[in-house]
């Protein structure tokens, strides 16, 4: 996986308080008609950048900009967890095992794209607008709430010219926290995580915390709640 290198910048509004009010107001009747929920407050950096929790519950770190590496088939990934993904690759295409990375970064537009898609698939099988959200955040993260907006996440899906579906999520399940990345979605989380079996989703948390959440038997919103319980104590 060859790379370059890209950066977005954010630009910071001066528009007047009275228009942030005024964006609450329309954002909340939007929720009250069967548009997107407000927005979660947003994640806490308080176990560093490798640990930040995005879920339904947390949104965006503010200010959240990452330095971007762009793979050869054209999916951008936070540049911090791009060796560790490239020798993960390395060693599974050394045992016979081929992956490719499907999705990485998306952007907050691709993030609504992808919600308002699924939401149309669920009302075209003749659900309510309000069942049809429902349903599709089962699948999709509510734009602002994602992982793949924050770099630290990749979907990998096998070479189906070289292996099969089995092979890859097989390894990734045994090997993946050596390589500091976990499943983030299990079968068994689900109703703490609010998404469901996702074999192909993995996040980058580290070594450390990967091999200690693997011998836990903890998601990342469970890993959390240990380390504020350790920090409490």
């Amino acid at each position: 996986m060859n790379e370059r290198r890209t950066r977005r910048h954010s630009r910071r509004s001066r528009a007047p308080l009275w228009i942030g009010a005024l964006a609450v107001v329309l954002a909340l009747g939007a929720f009250l008609i069967g548009g997107s929920p407000p927005r979660p407050p947003a994640a806490s950096m308080d176990h560093g950048w490798e640990l930040v929790l995005v879920n339904r519950d947390h949104s965006l770190p503010e200010g959240w900009d990452p330095e971007l590496v762009t793979l050869t088939n054209g999916i951008q990934v936070d540049e911090r967890i791009y060796p560790a993904l490239q020798e993960m690759f390395d060693d599974m295409r050394d045992q016979g095992v081929y992956p490719v990375v499907r999705d990485g970064w998306r952007s907050q537009e691709e993030q609504q794209e992808l919600m308002d898609d699924r939401v149309a698939q669920y009302r075209d099988q003749g659900y309510s607008r309000s069942e049809s959200r429902e349903l599709a955040e089962q699948w999709v993260a509510i734009p602002g709430t994602s992982e793949h907006q924050l770099g630290l996440a990749v979907d990998i899906n096998p070479d189906t010219a070289l292996s099969t579906g089995d092979q890859v999520y097989t390894w990734l399940a045994e090997h993946a926290c050596e390589y500091g990345f976990v499943r983030r979605y299990p079968p068994d989380k689900t109703e703490i995580t609010g998404i469901s079996n996702e074999p192909w989703h993995y996040r980058y948390v580290g070594t450390e915390a990967a091999e200690e959440m693997e011998e836990l038997g903890l998601c990342l919103e469970e890993y959390i709640e240990y380390l504020d319980g350790d920090r409490a104590a």
